[in-house]
C-alpha cells in the first residue's frame, strides 16, 4: 500500500484522492485550534510560502481527539486558521487519527512510523507526564501523542519522518528543505 492509495474528505465531504499529489513533497499534520501548539500555523504558513514553488504541501486535518481542542465544525475551523492565521494550505474535514474511528490515513502513517519521544523541554517533560498517567506504556505505542504531530512524505510517497508537537519548526523545515 502507498500513500496514493488514500482518499480522504475535503472539508465539503467530497473525497479526495492522495493521487492528486504524486510527485509532491508532503507534510501531513493533525492540527487544532484551541491547542497550545496553535501558534504553530504562522509557522506552517511561513514553510508553505517558502517551499510551495518548489513541490512542498502542507495537508492540514483537524483532529479533535486530544482534550477537545477543536470543538469547532469543519467551516469555524477553516475560518479561525484563514482569518487568525492567514493559512492557504489545504484543510481537510476533521478526523480521528487513533482508535477505531481513525481514518485509514493515519493508521498506515502509524504503522509506518514510531514515536521518538518528546524534546527535553518543559512543554515535552509535561506532556510526558500527562499521558503516562493516562497509559503508562505510551512511550511504546506509535499512536499519534497530541495535535499538531506531523509526518513528511518525499516525492515517491515514502515516509521519511516524523515529528511530534514540540519539535522546532525550524528542524521540520531543514528536513523538507533536504526532500525537496
Amino acid at each position: 500500500m502507498s500513500i496514493y492509495d488514500f482518499t480522504v474528505k475535503a472539508q465539503d465531504g467530497s473525497e479526495v484522492s492522495l493521487e492528486n499529489y504524486r510527485g509532491k513533497v508532503l507534510l501531513i499534520v493533525n492540527t487544532a485550534t484551541g491547542c497550545g501548539f496553535t501558534p504553530q500555523y504562522d509557522e506552517l504558513e511561513n514553510i508553505y510560502e517558502e517551499f510551495q514553488k518548489d513541490g512542498l504541501e502542507i495537508l492540514d486535518f483537524p483532529c479533535n481527539q486530544f482534550g477537545n481542542q477543536a470543538p469547532g465544525t469543519d467551516e469555524e475551523i477553516q475560518s479561525f486558521c484563514t482569518v487568525k492565521y492567514g493559512t492557504t494550505f489545504p484543510r481537510f474535514a476533521k478526523i480521528d487519527v487513533n482508535g477505531e474511528n481513525a481514518i485509514p490515513l493515519f493508521k498506515w502513517l502509524t504503522d509506518n512510523t514510531t514515536f521518538g519521544g518528546f524534546d527535553k523541554n518543559p512543554m515535552g517533560l509535561m506532556l510526558g507526564q500527562m499521558l503516562k498517567k493516562a497509559d503508562k506504556d505510551f512511550k511504546t505505542s506509535s499512536a499519534v501523542k497530541w495535535n499538531f504531530t506531523k509526518f513528511l512524505i518525499d516525492r515517491e510517497g515514502n515516509v521519511v519522518a516524523r515529528f511530534e508537537p514540540m519539535t522546532s519548526l525550524k528542524k521540520v523545515k531543514e528536513q523538507i528543505a533536504k526532500v525537496l
